[in-house]
């Protein structure tokens, strides 16, 4: 079986949001960095080369696959802002109809920017699924 390639690294938070290129995008990681670390009360990790995550789980598929994975983060992309919500969207459709501008995959919430959305519901959203997250893995 292949084995992941996206793992915690030692690479610097600070050293990586400074080498985006895009300066909203800059200054939107800066803010996601601030209310992710207050929702999880969390020190972030660099997985793979783009994603800051934080927190950590264990997961194991039925066809046996397994792996680690962080519960929270998000991945300043050129095209948009993924965030990731690992509990995917189900239960929040509430707060969904009330963020704002943005799209979801299956646990992944896309944005243009941070003025296309209610930080206030963002943030509730990331502390809920955050919580929910951590009383499954731990």
């Amino acid at each position: 079986m292949a084995e992941l390639k996206t793992k915690p690294t030692n690479q610097s938070i600070e050293e990586f949001i400074d080498s985006i290129d895009h300066n909203k995008r800059k200054e939107d990681s800066k803010v996601l960095l601030e209310i992710m670390k207050e929702q999880t009360g969390l020190e972030p990790k660099i997985w793979g080369e783009n994603i800051i995550g934080f927190g950590e789980y264990h997961y194991k598929y039925d066809s046996g696959r397994e792996g680690d994975w962080f519960m929270t983060g998000f991945s300043p992309r050129k095209q948009n802002m993924s965030i990731y919500i690992m509990t995917g969207f189900s239960k929040y459709q509430d707060l969904l109809e009330k963020l704002g501008k943005h799209r979801t995959g299956s646990s992944c919430l896309y944005i243009n920017k941070l003025e296309d959305i209610d930080i206030q519901v963002l943030t509730k959203l990331i502390s809920e699924s955050f919580k929910a997250m951590k009383k499954r893995y731990h």
